[in-house]
This record gives structure tokens, C-alpha cells and sequence, in this order.
């Protein structure tokens, strides 16, 4: 579970906690990523373990991230995604496993002026409160890792609730990346 659950904080996947937001669907791999996500990327886990993230094109508006642990540099995990932009802000979206699901999250991103990746969580918590207050719909579920919750809304739905200021503080920050040079 410990390679499972870095290679899922290095995309911000699932929060430090165990606690992880799914959704019905996708984003749609209708949308190009923005310049400079591409390429390879490094940071250092809660636990203190640098890590590597290599974000590739599969094809038209599809994407791979494969990351894998400094020290275990041949224990890679790979993970296709898409990317959207909606309103100002970046989004991406992967299939969960099985064991926590079986459908989709979503997190937030954004390439900063010092050439850092900030990924952001969706916080479970707020999401539940939308859900109690009928903003959003959907149900909790639980895992051996953790609380889940899975949200039911159309994306459309989820979309003007992101969008919405007053729900800004829904994001979290997950991860923090540097660019990484290419060797010449």
C-alpha cells in the first residue's frame, strides 16, 4: 500500500489522510495541457522520501503520469489522466482502483511563475458539507485506507460549485513540485 498510496499523493490523488473524493465521471480528453506540465517533475513526500513524477502525452488530450520513489527508481507506477480548464482554473482526472471505488477523482493544478506544480485536493470534509446542504450530491463509503465519498453530481453541477468563490477554500494544497532540467 505505501508505493500505492505515493504514487497516488504524488498526483494528489488521494489526501495524506486516506480521505478521497471519486466522482461518476471523467473530465472529457477534450483539452490540450498547458505549456510546461509536461516533462519530469521531483518533491519529497509527508514521509520525508523524494519522489519523481514524468507527465507524458499518450495521445490526442490524454496524458500519463508515471511516478515512482528516488530510491526505488525501478518500482514505477503509471497513471493515465486528461486535463480541463473550467473557469481560471486547471483540472485533472484519473480512474481510482477497484479496491477504492473504481471511478474517478479530480484535483486541481496550477504551474506556478517559479516553475512549480501545486497540486490541490478537494477537501472531504467541505464536500460533505455540500452534500448535507444539498449542493452537490452523493454518499460516503469507506476503505481499509479511509473515509471516501463519492460525488453523483453531473459535472456541470460540480463545475459551478468549484467555480463558485465562495467555495475556494474546497481546495487544499497536496503536493509541490519542481521542474526538473533536462540533462544536455
Amino acid at each position: 500500500m505505501k508505493a500505492w498510496r505515493g504514487a497516488l499523493i504524488a498526483l494528489s490523488f488521494l489526501l495524506l489522510s486516506g480521505c478521497l473524493v471519486t466522482f461518476k465521471d471523467p473530465l472529457p480528453a477534450r483539452e490540450p495541457a498547458p505549456k510546461g506540465l509536461l516533462g519530469e517533475w521531483a518533491s519529497t513526500n509527508a514521509w520525508g522520501e523524494p519522489m519523481n513524477l514524468e507527465l507524458t502525452r499518450l495521445g490526442n488530450d490524454r496524458y500519463q503520469a508515471v511516478t515512482w520513489f528516488k530510491a526505488r527508481p525501478h518500482e514505477r507506477e503509471a497513471y493515465p489522466f486528461t486535463v480541463s480548464r473550467h473557469g481560471n482554473r486547471w483540472y485533472l482526472s484519473a480512474k481510482v482502483p477497484a479496491q477504492y471505488g473504481g471511478h474517478f477523482t479530480i484535483a486541481g493544478f496550477e504551474i506556478t511563475d517559479k516553475h512549480e506544480l501545486v497540486i490541490y485536493n478537494l477537501d472531504l470534509e467541505q464536500i460533505n458539507q455540500a452534500i448535507a446542504q444539498k449542493s452537490l450530491d452523493g454518499q460516503g463509503f469507506q476503505t481499509d485506507d479511509g473515509q471516501g465519498v463519492q460525488v453523483d453530481s453531473p459535472l456541470e453541477k460540480v463545475f459551478a460549485y468549484l467555480d463558485d468563490p465562495a467555495n475556494s477554500d474546497v481546495f487544499v494544497e497536496a503536493a509541490r513540485y519542481q521542474h526538473q532540467a533536462k540533462a544536455k
